[in-house]
């Protein structure tokens, strides 16, 4: 598709839109066409009429373009185009395309509501526009509720787009529409699988990658055409995300097919299959074009031509437009023995059958029963390679990084792997003690080693610096992070400790233990709410990264010593707990096997009591070595002071070295600063 930049009338970027939405329904009919609908005719029970059948996936596909096209908008005016935090004439004309693409998926979703409403009910549309039937439908099915969502989220960017006027809160519209498109990925096939954590996070990632990807190429086409200013600039950033999202696509697709299908055979012989074979060649087609880009479109983007990148640019939108329809046609395809399957009920609780019997010490099946989790998978392995490219930087350059902190990373990485994919994950879904050792895993040990590698700090020093007047880059940003009043209020001492230690009473003294326990998504949370936490705490404490507020170390000693006992308290009142937390998931779960739900709840305090003394004396004996390392160094400048001549009278240099000591902790609150200039 030529097109050339120079002579493209102004109608030209909603001609080329126009082409790609229209190209992905045409790929969903034209797949769906010879009966490939889920919606199976009972004989004897009326079925949804035809505008049902063949609507719902054309309202699909409309849904998921207009959510790209918002996504891109906002990406191009928050991330890709240069400029200020103030939005000039060009990125406030994308906020309102961001508007009207939100209209149109809010337009779009309720349709879909609708038209999914008909369908499960097996009733033609006009008995299901009742308001007390979609209002039964919104609040009571999870369908429903994911589809409102999504309508509610385009409405309410449709109406606070146009209003937007700073870069902060284009960031904050940007979140929303992430977040709008996330729902869909909790229903349908993937929540329904056996494997429903790995396949509901895996489609989750995969959206958020699609929609990054193609959004973003589709804007910046629309930029080009438009021959808007910084488009060069803007090129460039988003190759360096593309290829991100292109792992996240490429890697969440293949686990998410993994789930899917029985056997590999069936790739061939089904279906559903096929369609996930064609998806992987135009994934791969599409790789191959990034690549060309890269490799002989963005050299000549310097030199003012936009007319090799409009060409490919406009190629590949309309073959990630056929992907998207053949994505749309995938989700109305059952995947084969769909169904014949049937899972026990503690499958469709856990994700995956019972586990075998612990047995007893050395309880093997702790390091043999593996489960795969794509959100600890890829979230650590991409903390990984970004803290290794990181240091590989700083020394590539000639600059130092100690190398306990890249191993206290790793390590920590490592042992996050271990509580949340090894055998600790899978029986914490069904005993109640080895979930507390999870949590105290995830707590109290994990915090203390990703804290001392320092992460921030590396990100300080290697992460390049935004030109004057240019947007805020991911260094910018992780500045305005620290600097911030949340941070600062957060990471007040009184705060931390408040949080490390109340939210545990909150999780587990109230019905929120159960009800996260339920949801794989509020499972997860529960996770990473334990383990932010516990890096909040232990930043305060031992943490080398700069804040807003840093205590002196017989403050921090003070603070550890104080909170511990209430940590125990905690874990004494869970053994003498007479009431079953969460009583009502372990029994659904149904394990016949082990430990009585009483001894395990005992047996669960004594873990959380137990384990929680060992981090603490690890933590105070880090605390005590940093003290010492301190003091070193502080005496080794005023030496150094000295032989400089800058201070003559012993006298006043020793009162300067216990002044300095006094001033020491005042001047980490200026590290910030330090590191900015």
């Amino acid at each position: 598709m030529a097109v050339d930049a120079g002579r493209t009338p102004h109608s030209a970027p909603v001609l080329l839109l126009g082409a790609a939405v229209s190209t992905a329904v045409a790929v969903t009919l034209l797949v769906l066409w010879p009966g490939g609908t889920s919606t199976e005719q009972i004989p004897g029970i009326q079925g949804p009429d035809a505008l049902t059948t063949w609507a719902l996936p054309v309202a699909r596909t409309v849904a998921n373009a207009a959510a790209v096209a918002v996504i891109g908008a906002l990406l191009l005016v928050t991330v890709l185009l240069p400029g200020g935090r103030r939005l000039d004439g060009t990125k406030l004309r994308y906020m309102t395309w961001a508007a009207v693409a939100g209209a149109a998926w809010a337009a779009a979703s309720a349709a879909l509501l609708v038209f999914t409403l008909s369908d499960l009910f097996a009733r033609p549309v006009g008995q299901v526009l009742a308001p007390d039937v979609l209002a039964d439908f919104v609040l009571s099915d999870a369908q429903g509720r994911s589809y409102a969502l999504m309508t509610g989220a385009g409405a309410i960017l449709a109406t606070v787009c146009p209003g937007i006027g700073t870069v902060r809160w284009a960031r904050a519209a940007l979140l929303l529409a992430v977040a709008g498109l996330l729902p869909p990925a909790f229903t349908g096939h993937s929540a329904g699988a056996g494997n429903h954590d790995a396949a509901v996070t895996s489609l989750a990632l995969h959206l958020v990658g699609v929609a990054v990807w193609v959004g973003g190429l589709a804007l910046l086409l629309v930029a080009a055409v438009r021959r808007d200013a910084g488009l060069d600039t803007a090129v460039r950033r988003f190759s360096a995300l593309a290829f991100w999202a292109f792992v996240a696509v490429a890697a969440s697709g293949v686990i998410n097919a993994v789930v899917r299908l029985p056997s590999a055979a069936d790739v061939f012989s089904s279906r559903y299959g096929v369609l996930v074979l064609l998806k992987t060649v135009a994934l791969l087609v599409l790789g191959a074009l990034g690549r060309r880009h890269r490799k002989r479109v963005l050299p000549t983007m310097g030199d003012g031509s936009r007319r090799a990148f409009v060409k490919l640019a406009a190629g590949e939108l309309l073959l990630m437009a056929a992907a998207m329809g053949l994505a749309t046609a995938l989700s109305r395809t059952p995947p084969p023995g769909a169904q014949t399957s049937s899972l026990s009920p503690a499958e469709e609780l856990l994700g995956f059958p019972m586990p075998p019997p612990l047995g007893d010490f050395p309880w093997t099946p702790l390091f043999t029963q593996w489960h795969f989790d794509p959100l600890f998978a890829f979230g650590t392995a991409a903390a990984a390679l970004a803290y290794l490219t990181g240091v590989r930087k700083l020394r590539a350059r000639g600059d130092s990084w100690l190398l306990g902190r890249t191993i206290a990373w790793l390590a920590g990485l490592a042992v996050t792997v271990l509580a949340t994919m090894s055998g600790l994950a899978v029986y914490g879904k069904v005993m109640f003690s080895v979930h507390m050792g999870q949590h105290m895993i995830l707590a109290m040990t994990v915090p203390i080693l990703l804290v001392l590698g320092a992460p921030a700090t590396l990100a300080l020093r290697t992460l390049p610096t935004a030109g004057k007047g240019g947007t805020a880059g991911p260094r910018e940003l992780l500045l305005a992070l620290l600097r911030s009043r949340y941070v600062k209020v957060v990471s007040h001492p009184v705060v931390a400790s408040v949080l490390f230690i109340a939210s545990a009473f909150a999780v587990y003294y109230t019905s929120l233990f159960e009800s996260l326990m339920r949801g794989h998504l509020g499972h997860t949370v529960m996770l990473v709410h334990f383990l932010a936490v516990g890096l909040l705490f232990f930043w305060v404490i031992i943490g080398v990264d700069p804040g807003p507020r840093r205590l002196p170390y017989l403050g921090r000693l003070f603070v550890l010593i104080l909170t511990m006992p209430f940590h125990s308290w905690f874990s004494i009142s869970v053994m003498s707990s007479t009431d079953i937390i969460g009583e009502g998931w372990w029994a659904d779960v149904g394990r016949t096997w082990g430990a009585s739900l009483a001894d395990d709840q005992y047996n669960g305090g004594a873990i959380a009591w137990a384990t929680g003394d060992i981090p603490v004396l690890i933590t105070t004996i880090i605390l005590a070595a940093q003290w010492v390392r301190s003091d070193a160094r502080e005496a080794r400048r005023v030496d150094r002071r000295i032989e400089r001549g800058d201070v003559n009278d012993p006298l006043a240099a020793y009162n300067a070295y216990l002044a300095s000591l006094h001033a020491r902790d005042r001047k980490t609150s200026r590290e910030l600063r330090t590191e900015d200039s």
